[in-house]
């Protein structure tokens, strides 16, 4: 089981406010900062970090569960509005599995960000 991952960010600040906005809707905010670094997580439990330095090449892959399908869809459209750069619109990914419902955008660093529910309908 992970407690929690980071991620080298090569613009501190943008990626800060991307995350804050683009993880809102999954019910993550920014829980602890440190010079250079963020930790966002949900109940009080920072189990995603960014900080400052040089990004990592080549990119990395994150998902975040979401609930329901429609918190899927609102990570989607804020992640797309903070500055992130669509990498597939929320939707089935049958390939996964019947019910695998992804939507996935890459962050400020080409980072691919995903938000997934693993629910039916």
């Amino acid at each position: 089981m992970l407690d929690h991952i980071g991620l080298v960010v090569s613009d501190y600040a943008k990626s800060k406010a991307f995350f804050e906005r683009a993880l809102g809707p999954l019910g993550y905010s920014c829980l602890m900062e440190f010079s250079g670094a963020a930790g966002f997580g949900a109940a009080g439990k920072p189990d995603f970090w960014i900080s400052q330095g040089q990004a990592g090449k080549p990119p990395v892959h994150v998902a975040f569960v979401a609930a329901d399908r429609s918190i899927v869809e609102a990570f989607h459209k804020a992640a797309v509005g903070a500055g992130g750069r669509d990498n597939g619109g929320p939707g089935l990914r049958k390939e996964y599995h019947p019910n695998y419902y992804g939507a996935f955008v890459y962050d400020p660093d080409g980072n691919n960000i995903e938000a997934v529910c693993h629910n039916p309908a």
